[in-house]
């Protein structure tokens, strides 16, 4: 009998009742014997035993014992039963059997087990590769039974597979088989068709529901077990063949299971991924083989899956790469995708991994979607891969242009391209790329012509399938060709533009500026013109020009101009109440004629409807609230902070959001021209609403981080979550730049911000510094300032204000937190502490500790003696300083102690950025308000003192102190004081200046003492007019009208100094010749080239000023062995050399005289002679005011003139009653009315610049041409004009000394003026020598004038080209009325020559008289001398 038909017999034994009854009636042979009695019941009970049941009961009596005897269990259904029947029965009893069928009795075994099986999931009903509990139960107790005969020889699991294999084997009890060491699994593997089941039954098990945690143990036990007897078999190396066809089943089955997850992913939407797919994506988990599988083989079998995911159904070409490549992304690639190049990748490096990519792709044929998308899993995952892959592309570009391999240059620029789509916190952008790689000489087609026709050849091929924003970028920023190769050039950029006009992106639509990298958003392909319009009104902004692009926009690419650029420019809108940004733009495009009249009139007209019709603004900036996804990634970002993610996971996240915030936000177009720095203005532009809220929400959720990852860590185990945020953000140029201009808001509004936004925005700069070699540059406006370029983090900092106590808390505040958290950074990443500190916020540090914290300031002279202290890993003390920073219980005050206990922060001076310098200190001292200081004035007076005696006075000057040097503290301080009044608003008066300016008086009192105790024979040039020259050293320049306004700021800051100074310590005392003379030199250099230049009134120094320093001549003369003496000499000398100071004491007499007179009285005794003269004078002009005719004093006409201009305008009077008081000879006192003609010329232009009434001007043009009828027969009037240039001495060139360049540049406007209304005097002046050449040349200058533009301050009823012409007509009438001989030969052609290129017609008229002159040059073709003046011609 066979097994199969024992197996049906064992079923039918079990007969019924009635068919035992049935058979009573048949007579039997009565049983005599107890033997045979005993033998026939044994036949029945062996007749009716059920091998089946008998070997469940021998299973379930073991479970609690061997034998199972006396031990009680439950069966399936839950009743109670005696388990007593052992295994030995059992094996006998299958014996038994096996005999009487005549079979091995370990083949009866396993094919009752295998039936017991088949029987248990036909009960169940179950299909699936898993088990229930009720069958996983059975299973294992018939297992354990099935194992106790194996071990007595009654078992053989060779049949046991043959029979079960038969039947479709489920694959967890196949597990259950191998855990039991019944049958291991690689003896099922060498099955035929045992590869398709596999993979069916491991489908099966992954799509299995799984309700019960303790099944998903099993699950995932059945799967690992599978799988790393899979990997072992598959990928262990024998030479066996045997074992080679089993290797391959093993990887086929790995394969299949492989393919059919990556195929579950197409369709699979990225927010929920698929189950199935999910399961199987556990099994790459390194953990899950452990000690099971070799390293070797382990690699082997990941090298093997990534090859096999890059080659996994190649359906694209690589046309549809270029062309979708840009939906291939890390942030739009499946998750389960990139989770499964992670975990493939772990075991190798990036280099392995690159070098692995390179060989799949040069050898076999790929899915470029699954090439790319693993690149930008490991560019965002791993910081490495972005120098392997530059150096794979460099690999890659040399071999291409060596071989001329089209392939390899195609998978360069898709690598490149996708490395560029991840951002510039991953990779450079394209542009970047591109250039770097063919933009230079030293480009990798730069070897040979062959080379440029192979890389032209490429692109052109490229263009049927590059997206637009690539040809863009080939076009803008083309390769680098020599000049006989540029036709090539031109053919493919005709061929680029005509693929775009094909995509219906014309070439004007291309815009102005260029995207900063190879992806484009929706939005900016769309409209171009809209991040063009933006990005030219921020170069405007911060430029005051409109940018070359849009000039050359309206000149060569005009219709996209005016189609598409002003369009966009000139949305109709609701204009603010005060001029912006836009609007300046708009009308300095409507001023250089670039706006057509009605388009601009449209454009006006419709902003007016606007606001008629109650317009919200401009419609380019209506947008919604697009900002869901942003939040939401932010909040995931906070959940992985706060699970404590690893890098990776965050660096993926980051990845999200960077995507998120690049469609909310996109990159404004960039040109790649070395734009890299922002400026930052410093009245805070507005930034448009979108815009702003996306950055507000972008600081908030980084401050929610910064709380989030500090909860849970401190910042030295946080990892480098911070940086990475922050290389993202830089990556957004839009969104960056608003970012900085954002934080800088922020930063000026200090006190209002909470603890959290503290914390976070001192995060936010000390990352931003770690990271400032990969950020743009920021400049400070306006320029002015120095240093202007500088580090984002260095830039913000300046933000910081100390001007209040509340600014100054705050600050300090932040500083200490920036301060303890870069120092648990330089902990864990073992790097130095000024690498993460900002310069700028460790000196605003140190300048408010001392300040507010009086306990620290020892300890801050002695960290800056130099000494360097010894640092120790002081983990706990970073720790507690960070807690303290973090406790909301706590005040800054025990922040700031325990941070100062750190030596590597106190060791930060010893580094010179960090390192706050004197004049540093004193910037910002000027800069805090004393009404609003922390400080009483008590407490500032002694702070300031210990600041500058005690720190930096002794400090060397390499560590930014003085040396010891009082004098250089003074200078220090002086320059302090002109830069802050260069900076600070005028108004700002309630500085500490006061303070300051009272600690220079006690240094220069101290050097005065000094000096006097030391009795230096012969004393030093004064540092302070030393000082002074230096920075009054710039040349006037009308050009240039910023360095006038800044000399003039300068110089009356610098007034404001000296005349906090003590006047005895500015004029030195000098031996000479056994007299101790007064040295005045630098005092009378001072005066002449600086002071005289911003005198206002013109002629005159200011009263204060003029008194001062006469008082330090008459004080320091007592210096002198003889005072009165002494300061006779000192005033001599100055009324030669330096006219403007007592010019200026006699136009001030009347108020210094009684402070002069009673100083000569206290210091010297007696009165000098020069003070007498002057009483004397002013008594004279008082007189000859009156008409009277007193005697003259002797003294010099100037000063007589001058003292006469006073006491004419201090009487008063109309015009006509001056004229007749004015009864001086010309004869007699020719002189003095020539200065006097001089000073009321002054009045006149003074009168102009100053744009006082017509009244004035005319008072001052009236009595300067009646002077000029006195005087006009004397040719003396003219030096007050032009020099003569001679060499004798003029007795009129101390005019020059007295007045202002600028009204020395004017005089011949004045000239022309008072001739213009002098009338018939015009006659008499023709017949004066040297009238001619006075009036050409000042025709010259004045023509000169009004080209440069030097009249625009002057307001006169005259229109400037009607003075022109008046002008034009005297010098014509002059060149007609003087004789021939008037002028000299070289004289007639030098001035000839200056009119030809200014106004020809006078030039025509001075060769005519120059041909008369000499008669033997050849006839001149012009008209006559009449013709030309009686010509209609003038100026419009």
């Amino acid at each position: 009998m066979s097994l199969e038909e024992l197996s049906a017999s064992q079923y039918t034994q079990t007969k019924t009742f009635a068919s035992l009854i049935a058979h009573r009636d048949v007579k039997r042979r009565r049983l005599q014997s107890k033997q045979e009695l005993h033998e026939a019941a044994l036949q029945l009970l062996i007749q009716n035993q059920n091998l089946l049941e008998l070997f469940r009961e021998t299973a379930s009596g073991s479970k609690t014992g061997e034998n199972g005897c006396d031990q009680r269990t439950k069966d399936v259904h839950g009743q109670t039963a005696v388990g007593k029947i052992g295994i030995s029965l059992l094996e006998r009893e299958l014996r038994r059997e096996a005999e009487q069928l005549r079979v091995p009795v370990e083949v009866l075994s396993a094919q009752v087990l295998v039936d017991m099986l088949i029987d248990l999931r036909q009960q169940e009903g179950g299909l699936s590769a898993m088990l229930c509990s009720n069958e996983r139960a059975q299973v294992s107790v018939l297992l354990k039974a099935a194992r106790q005969l194996l071990t007595v020889g009654a078992f053989s699991p060779k049949h046991l597979w043959q029979n079960y294999w038969k039947a479709q084997p489920v694959l967890e009890v196949v597990y259950y088989l191998h855990a039991e060491k019944l049958l291991l699994l690689k003896d099922t593997l060498s099955e035929s068709g045992v590869s398709v089941w596999l993979v069916a039954q491991l489908q099966s098990l992954c799509a299995s529901r799984v309700t019960e945690e303790a099944e998903g143990e099993v699950r995932q036990q059945v799967l690992s077990t599978v799988v790393c007897e899979l990997v072992r078999v598959g990928f262990h190396k024998v030479p066996d063949s045997a074992d080679s066809a089993v290797s391959e089943n093993c990887s086929s089955v790995l394969d299949h299971m492989l393919s059919w997850m990556l195929d579950s992913l197409v369709d699979t939407d990225n927010s929920q991924p698929e189950p199935a797919a999910g399961v199987w994506l556990c099994v790459y988990e390194t953990s899950l083989f452990g000690a099971l599988v070799s390293e070797d083989t382990l690699r082997g079998f990941f090298r093997h899956t990534l090859t096999h995911i890059l080659t996994h159904q190649p359906r694209l070409r690589v046309s549809d790469a270029v062309a979708m490549q840009s939906q291939w992304s890390f942030a739009k690639a499946a998750p389960l995708l990139t989770s499964l190049f992670r975990k493939v990748c772990v075991l190798f490096s990036m280099e392995e991994v690159l070098v692995h990519l390179q060989q799949v792709l040069e050898t076999l044929e790929v899915n470029w979607q699954n090439v790319l998308s693993c690149l930008s899993t490991l560019l965002v995952y791993h910081t490495h891969t972005q120098a392997c892959l530059k150096e794979m592309l460099s690999r890659l570009l040399s071999s291409a242009f060596h071989t001329y391999d089209v392939e390899k240059m195609i998978t360069a620029f898709l690598l490149a391209r996708q490395g560029a789509l991840e951002g510039l916190a991953v990779f450079p952008s394209y542009s970047d790329w591109f250039k770097m790689a063919f933009g230079g000489t030293s480009g990798y087609h730069g070897n040979s012509k062959k080379s440029l026709l192979f890389l032209m050849k490429f692109l052109s091929d490229l263009v049927p399938f590059d997206p637009p924003q690539y040809l863009k970028v080939h076009i803008m920023h083309p390769p680098y060709i020599t000049g006989k190769h540029r036709a090539l050039l031109q053919e493919y950029v005709s061929l680029a533009k005509t693929r775009l006009s094909d995509l219906k992106v014309s070439v004007d639509e291309m815009g102005l500026y260029e995207v900063v990298s190879g992806a484009v958003s929706e939005a900016q392909s769309q409209c171009p013109a809209q991040w063009d319009v933006e990005k030219a009104v921020t170069l405007f902004q911060s430029t005051g020009r409109i940018p070359a692009t849009v000039m050359e926009a309206s000149i060569f690419r005009r219709p996209y101009f005016l189609t598409r650029f002003l369009p966009v420019l000139l949305m109709p809108r609701v204009l603010p109440q005060e001029p912006d940004a836009k609007m300046a733009f708009i009308d300095a495009l409507r001023k250089a004629e670039k706006i057509p009249a009605s388009v601009f009139s449209s454009y006006s007209e419709a902003c007016l409807r606007e606001r008629q019709e109650g317009g919200t603004g401009d419609s380019l900036e209506k947008e919604g609230t697009p900002h869901v996804d942003v939040q939401t990634q932010l909040q995931q970002l906070r959940r992985l902070l706060t699970a404590g993610a690893n890098e990776g996971d965050i660096r993926a996240q980051l990845s999200r959001l960077s995507q998120a915030l690049g469609n909310v936000c996109p990159d404004s177009p960039e040109d790649q021209t070395n734009h890299t720095v922002i400026r930052l203005t410093l009245d805070l532009p507005t930034i448009s609403h979108t815009v702003a809220s996306v950055v507000d929400l972008v600081l908030r959720g980084f401050c929610q981080c910064v709380l989030d990852a500090c909860r849970v860590s401190p910042p030295h185990r946080q990892g480098q979550w911070a940086s990475m945020f922050l290389r993202m953000l830089v990556g957004q140029q839009k969104l960056y730049t608003a970012l900085i201009l954002r934080t800088f808001q922020l930063l000026h509004q200090g006190p209002s911000l909470a603890a959290a936004h503290v914390l976070g925005l001192a995060v936010f700069l000390v990352e931003m510094h770690a990271c400032r070699e990969v950020c743009p540059l920021v400049e400070l406006l306006p320029c002015s300032l120095r240093s202007a370029r500088m580090s984002p983090a260095e830039a913000l900092s300046t933000a910081l204000l100390s001007s209040t106590a509340s600014h100054m808390q705050f600050s300090l505040r932040l500083s200490v937190a920036a301060l303890c958290y870069a120092r648990c950074r330089s902990i864990s990443q073992r790097e130095e502490l000024n690498h993460w500190v900002p310069g700028r916020l460790h000196k605003q540090l140190l300048f408010l500790m001392p300040r507010l914290l009086p306990e620290t300031r020892a300890s801050v002279v002695t960290m800056v003696d130099g000494s360097v202290f010894s640092e120790g890993a002081d983990e706990e003390e970073c720790l507690s300083a960070w807690m303290s920073v973090t406790d909301s219980s706590g005040d800054v005050r025990s922040s700031v102690r325990a941070m100062w206990k750190h030596t590597a922060i106190r060791n930060l001076w010893s580094h010179p950025e960090h390192q706050l310098s004197f004049s540093e200190w004193l910037t910002a001292e000027l800069k805090v308000q004393r009404s609003e200081d922390a400080l009483s004035e008590s407490e500032r007076q002694v702070y300031e003192r210990w600041v500058c005696l005690q720190w930096f006075l002794p400090l060397d000057v390499a560590n930014g102190g003085c040396g010891g040097s009082s004098v250089t503290a003074c200078k220090h301080i002086i320059n302090a004081v002109l830069d802050t009044g260069l900076l600070s608003a005028p108004e700002h008066t309630h500085s500490c200046r006061v303070d300051v300016l009272s600690r220079l008086q006690e240094l220069v009192w101290e050097l005065e003492f000094v000096r006097i105790h030391r009795k230096t024979e012969r004393e030093e040039g004064h540092f302070l007019w030393d000082l002074m020259a230096q920075r009054c050293s710039v040349t006037s320049d009308p050009e240039n009208i910023s360095i006038e306004l800044e000399l003039q700021r300068t110089l009356h800051t610098f007034n404001s100094v000296i005349l906090a100074l003590p006047a005895v310590v500015l004029v030195r005392v000098c031996a000479a010749g056994g007299r101790n003379p007064l040295d005045l030199k630098a005092l009378m250099e001072h005066i002449n080239n600086h002071q005289r230049r911003v005198c206002c009134p013109a002629a005159a120094l200011s009263c204060s000023l003029t008194g001062h320093f006469l008082s330090a001549v008459f004080s320091a003369s007592v210096k002198c062995d003889s005072p009165v003496e002494a300061a006779n000499i000192a005033l001599s000398q100055l009324s030669l050399k330096c006219p403007l100071l007592l010019v200026s004491v006699a136009h001030w007499w009347r108020r210094l005289s009684p402070m002069l007179c009673s100083l000569c009285e206290r210091v010297m005794g007696e009165q000098p002679a020069l003070i007498q003269l002057l009483r004397e004078c002013h008594e004279w002009a008082s007189r000859a005011a009156q008409g009277l005719s007193p005697a003259v004093p002797p003294a010099p006409p100037l000063l007589l003139a001058v003292c006469l201009h006073c006491a004419l305008e201090q009487q008063g009077g109309s015009t006509e009653h001056i004229k007749a008081n004015l009864t001086l000879s010309p004869e007699r006192h020719k002189q003095v009315l020539v200065f006097l003609m001089f000073f009321y010329t002054t009045d006149l232009l003074s009168a102009h610049l100053r744009s006082q009434e017509e009244k004035i001007v005319s008072h001052a043009k009236d009595l300067s041409v009646h002077l000029l009828t006195l005087l006009v027969d004397s040719s003396d009037w003219l030096s007050l004009f032009h020099q003569s240039g001679s060499g004798q001495e003029n007795v009129f060139q101390c005019v020059t000394m007295v007045t202002t360049d600028v009204n020395i540049r004017l005089m011949p406007f004045a000239f022309f003026s008072i001739l213009a209304a002098a009338g018939g005097v015009l006659d008499r002046a023709v017949r004066v020598p040297r009238f001619l050449h006075t009036a050409v040349t000042l025709y010259v200058a004045l023509l000169r004038l009004f080209l440069h533009g030097h009249t625009a301050p002057i307001s006169s009823e005259t229109l400037p080209l009607q003075l022109l012409a008046r002008a034009q007509r005297i010098v014509l009438n002059s060149i007609q009325q003087s004789p021939i001989s008037s002028l000299s030969h070289s004289q007639w052609s030098k001035v000839q020559a200056d009119c030809e290129e200014l106004d020809p017609e006078v030039g025509s008229a001075l060769s005519m008289m120059l041909h008369a002159s000499n008669p033997d040059l050849p006839p001149d073709l012009n008209p006559s001398l009449d013709a030309i003046f009686s010509s209609s011609r003038s100026f419009p």
